[in-house]
């Protein structure tokens, strides 16, 4: 196990590196004018060719890189003399627009994608395994083709509208819940839970669908194995080999996605923080945009693939303890 888990952690250093090297090259290398770009769109001259220094832009493109790369993991002095800006470790740029290091900003927003994030999970698993299993288990009868047409209907739905009608429905019309306005978690609990209940459904009810699909396939292609009927035949109770022998198997593609979509979000669901009002990462990403900050971009750039990434490993690790095959 440590062997497998110290090739992991090689591959993913690799990784790493390639992406640093791939964002520096989109964002440093590509744009006409990359000091204007970090500048954003309200930026004098007088500032531009301020940011430009600091920026570095003045250095042969290989000096930029080290000192990009060396910003990100032991933090980096931008500029020089007694205007010099200190960005701490990790240093994944300044935003000239907030005046602040990118990473405070992201810290600052984090906390509120994080409970968007883990809370909509929470529910999407729930409610796609416990679906997908019961399809798979009445396969053919009226409660699969039942559950299936609710999956693709509600797949087929974009999160945008499912929020509007959960706004116009549950807060507008019944007032049984109340708008969304991020409470943090060691202030209330119970109003944390209230204010986030409606974007958690919104993104759950997205989510639960394609889980339910991936597990019902899975579940049906599983419970057709001959250890299954084996395992039938000697006499074990139906919930054992539905749970230990069926479900342990058939959750291997749905751990993939589940991966994929949790490191995905934990960098920031943009539409659904937009239109519920949540300061989060993807909300800070969308005003980004709107002023052209380049920085801010970047740095939720880094932060998304960082999650990804990292969710991976966790996912392959899963996969060691959940199959021990995988790990030769």
């Amino acid at each position: 196990m440590t062997a497998y888990l110290v090739r992991r952690l090689l591959g993913v250093a690799g990784v790493l590196l390639a992406i640093c090297a791939v964002t520096f090259v989109i964002f440093y290398l590509l744009p006409a004018d990359p000091a204007s770009a970090a500048c954003g769109k309200t930026c004098s001259p007088e500032r531009l060719a301020e940011v430009s220094h600091f920026m570095g832009l003045d250095q042969p493109v290989w000096r930029q890189f080290g000192d990009y790369l060396v910003g990100i993991f032991a933090g980096r002095e931008l500029g020089t003399g007694p205007h010099a800006l200190q960005c701490g470790f990790p240093c994944l740029g300044y935003s000239y627009e907030n005046a602040l290091p990118v990473w405070d900003l992201l810290m600052d927003r984090l906390p509120v994608s994080v409970s968007l994030a883990s809370g909509a999970a929470c529910l999407w698993l729930v409610l796609g395994l416990s679906a997908g299993v019961t399809a798979a288990l009445r396969k053919g009868g009226l409660l699969d083709r039942t559950l299936m047409v609710g999956a693709v209907a509600t797949a087929s739905l974009p999160v945008y509208f499912t929020a509007v009608m959960l706004l116009y429905g549950l807060v507008r019309l019944t007032g049984l819940l109340p708008y969304p306005a991020y409470v943090p978690l060691t202030d209330d609990p119970l109003a944390w839970a209230a204010n986030l209940l409606l974007p958690w459904i919104a993104l759950a009810l997205l989510y639960a669908a394609m889980y339910a699909r991936q597990s019902r396939s899975s579940m049906i292609e599983t419970m057709g194995q001959p250890y299954i009927r084996t395992a039938r035949a000697k006499g074990l109770p139906a919930r054992t080999v539905v749970v230990k022998h069926g479900l342990r198997s058939a959750m291997m593609p749905v751990l993939t996605l589940f991966g994929m979509d949790l490191g995905a979000l934990l960098a920031g669901a943009v539409i659904t923080e937009s239109i519920f009002g949540i300061p989060g990462v993807g909300r800070l990403f969308y005003d980004a945009l709107q002023r052209a900050d380049q920085p801010v971009v970047l740095g939720v750039t880094l932060l998304a693939a960082f999650f990804i990434v990292a969710a991976n490993v966790v996912i392959d690790l899963l996969y060691a303890v959940v199959d021990p095959r995988v790990r030769n």
